[in-house]
């Protein structure tokens, strides 16, 4: 069987960013005692259901601020994932941390738990930034975390950091990396804002409240960007992610080659997604609907857990153009002709062969080593690049 992730969501939140359309919910405190069972109890339905002992090579808490949840919460789902799961030795534990909610004694417990790659939502350096952002850390609270988690043994770091701001002139940005680069992380996700649909950030923009970022000036910034982070040591392997090497090892998120390679995982907790034997799930979004649901006795068959509202199943053609829609957000790598073909029993001429050449027409592919990638215009373009193959 091949080796299976696990996405565990965490959906609670201090504050809801006003640009936040995650499954997130503010002032739910007091039901994390009970979603840390409800999760634990889904965690070990899984594992009772499937036909075999599930291999499992990355587990990643996401949200939602996961830092939320105290250690020994996070202690006790891991260990009922190692009771219930076959782990992989170098197994990568990832977990999403909001700067300010980090303590000494917090990440120590958090590092003997198990968690061994921390992702911190920096999102800017800058104080005007993060207030209209709805951050409730400072910069100084990134760098405090940063210096503990270092203490603490974690060597491991990615910074999340996000341009074209609503005034966010180039410079500003410049500055916000240059900052970042100072404290010399193993990775960064930079991500372009984008208003989402419902958030407070797309009423003001409706409103006229709030200017919308300009693409031009975005490109500018993510142009520069690879150029800078290039300079720095950093390698991009992924559209909006960049690593550093160790002893030749490049320090890529090994958790989300899963979702750019199409290769299966559990999505755990509320409002989380998974794909597993075939199935695309959905689980119940409200924290309160997922732990009842959790609590009962439904006794649905696998991959679906109790908490699971919906399925789909994903027939060859959906997963080939899957396949090629997040593979191809992967720069060096791309989509394998050798191996696209051991998958599917096609090769990528026969299904896809009078898309990739328009698009090798337009510049926005290149074929060679075997492996189909973008260009540098077509990581400019990659959306309509992803919309040909979906």
């Amino acid at each position: 069987m091949k080796a299976h992730s696990l996405y565990l969501h965490i959906p609670f939140c201090t504050h809801r960013c006003g640009y936040c359309d995650f499954n997130t919910y503010a002032g739910l405190e007091d039901q994390m005692p009970a979603y840390v069972e409800a999760l634990v109890r889904e965690v070990e339905w899984v594992a009772a259901k499937a036909p075999s002992r599930i291999p499992v090579h990355t587990v990643f808490f996401g949200g939602g601020t996961p830092s939320l949840l105290p250690a020994d919460a996070i202690s006790r789902i891991l260990n009922a994932i190692r009771d219930n799961y076959e782990l992989a030795v170098d197994v990568e534990i990832s977990l999403e941390a909001n700067p300010g909610s980090l303590r000494p004694g917090y990440l120590a417990a958090l590092r003997a738990a198990g968690v061994n790659r921390l992702s911190l939502g920096v999102q800017s350096a800058s104080p005007e930034e993060l207030r209209l952002l709805e951050r409730l850390h400072s910069y100084e609270d990134v760098i405090a975390a940063v210096t503990l988690a270092r203490q603490e043994g974690f060597d491991n770091l990615n910074l999340d950091l996000i341009f074209a701001l609503p005034g966010q002139s180039l410079a500003a940005w410049q500055r916000n990396l240059d900052l970042a680069l100072e404290l010399q992380p193993e990775h960064f996700s930079l991500y372009a804002l984008t208003i989402e649909h419902g958030t407070p950030f797309q009423k003001m923009a409706g409103r006229g409240l709030l200017p919308l970022p300009d693409p031009d000036l975005a490109a500018d910034m993510y142009e520069w960007a690879m150029q800078r982070l290039g300079q720095a040591g950093y390698e991009q392997y992924e559209i909006s992610n960049w690593a550093r090497r160790r002893g030749g090892h490049l320090l890529a998120c090994r958790h989300n080659l899963q979702y750019w390679r199409n290769w299966p995982y559990f999505g755990l907790g509320a409002g989380a997604h998974g794909f597993v034997h075939g199935h695309r799930t959905v689980n119940a979004l409200a924290p309160a609907a997922y732990i009842e649901r959790l609590a009962g006795d439904a006794q649905p068959a696998f991959p679906r857990t109790p908490a699971t509202i919906k399925t789909q199943p994903v027939d060859s053609a959906l997963e080939m153009g899957e396949t090629m829609m997040m593979g191809l957000r992967l720069l060096e790598e791309g989509v394998s002709q050798t191996g696209f073909a051991e998958r599917f029993g096609r090769s990528l001429d026969e299904v896809y062969g009078e898309v990739i050449t328009k698009l090798q027409a337009d510049g926005l592919l290149e074929n060679g080593d075997d492996r189909l990638r973008l260009t540098a215009k077509g990581q400019l373009l990659g959306n309509r690049v992803f919309r040909e193959f979906i």
